[in-house]
């Protein structure tokens, strides 16, 4: 069953770890490191059931793959989960017993931060493993990836409505704004200083507060979003929101958001393209995150980062050629140039191997 599924997805390793001290039940996923070691965050979810968090798993690591592939990183793709309540089941034991199976890879996977998990869950991680990105800037880190996510989010929307409007007045639009955690909030923000008009849902009130009276969005309910009258529609929560039920309800002409896996199935994509909508592919728009903490691998620098955000609107424009070019939906366009990528660079067999990957300027201690 399992190697079923990982024969079918193309992953090349899956490692399931257990510490029944720490309390700790995790996957880690390496789908491909033809480019170079697996670069994917770690997400903590209360599962229902083991089969959802492996399948979440093998889904976000073949992403990443995609993500680092199109972003022109040096990176292959992998993903992590731990199963457990990020509300309560939270320990120093927890995440260092993590950072041992990391370690245990020898480089193989690098994690950083996802859903659940935040910069001082990181610091257990790194105190067990080098093998981790996004910490703390007192280590030479980049600290969290959310402001680049965000800005980055910024410039495929720019690209997206360059294609469809033939401008990229950002303020001239209206955007529903789904989801208003570390990403989305920081979206709103910057959508906010161009003049737009946003709607906005969140589960958490408190955050929904916070957009209305900071940034002047208008609140509606976690169902109605779908409703709104707005330009575009930015998921920047959970995934699969762009499905069977909400799509002949959206009114927006442009999907862009931060979300990772928007579109429920590739069907929906098809039906997208159909329906006239332009769906900016999530995991070129959302690369901003990956970018920020590849750069830890080479010493990190916050000027650099903003630069390499920009490359984000070039790849947009890129996937809109291929999908022009070849006649097909933008989701395909975007899986079609990272794949060139893979196929081109994996040809260059490198005669003596690669070694573990080094973190430059980073500084042990503290």
């Amino acid at each position: 069953m399992i190697f079923e599924s990982i024969a079918q997805s193309g992953h090349e390793q899956v490692v399931f770890c257990q510490s029944k001290d720490a309390g700790l039940k995790a996957i880690i996923a390496i789908h491909n490191s033809v480019l170079g070691p697996a670069l994917g965050g770690l997400r903590m979810w209360p599962y229902k059931t083991e089969t959802e968090a492996v399948n979440d798993v093998l889904r976000l690591s073949r992403g990443m793959t995609y993500k680092a592939a199109v972003a022109g990183l040096n990176l292959g793709g992998g993903k992590a989960v731990i199963i457990g309540d990020p509300a309560k089941d939270k320990s120093e034991a927890l995440f260092r017993a993590f950072g041992r199976f990391v370690n245990s890879l020898n480089g193989r996977y690098i994690t950083a931060e996802d859903v659940g998990i935040d910069v001082n869950d990181m610091e257990y991680v790194y105190r067990e493993t080098e093998y981790v990105t996004g910490v703390h800037q007192v280590h030479g880190g980049s600290g969290d990836p959310s402001p680049f996510t965000a800005y980055g989010t910024l410039q495929g929307l720019m690209a997206t409505l360059n294609k469809k409007y033939g401008d990229e007045e950002v303020g001239k639009y209206s955007y529903a704004v789904q989801g208003l955690g570390h990403v989305g909030m920081e979206f709103v923000k910057l959508l906010k200083e161009r003049g737009a008009k946003l709607f906005v849902t969140d589960i958490n009130q408190a955050l929904v507060d916070k957009a209305v009276s900071e940034y002047g969005a208008e609140a509606v309910g976690l169902d109605e979003i779908y409703d709104v009258p707005a330009d575009v529609y930015s998921p920047c929560a959970l995934g699969g929101t762009v499905n069977e039920q909400t799509l002949p309800r959206l009114k927006a002409k442009v999907i862009c958001g931060a979300a990772n896996n928007q579109l429920a199935n590739n069907a929906i994509g098809d039906e997208v393209t159909k329906r006239g909508i332009l769906y900016a592919p999530d995991y070129a728009v959302n690369a901003g995150g990956v970018m920020n903490v590849a750069l830890e691998l080479d010493g990190y620098n916050r000027e650099r980062a903003m630069r390499m955000m920009r490359t984000i609107y070039h790849n947009l424009h890129r996937i809109y050629e291929i999908s022009s070019r070849d006649g097909i939906p933008t989701y395909m366009a975007a899986d079609r140039l990272a794949e060139e990528r893979i196929n081109a660079i994996g040809k260059l067999k490198l005669p003596l191997g690669r070694g573990a990957p080094r973190f430059q300027g980073r500084i042990r201690g503290h």
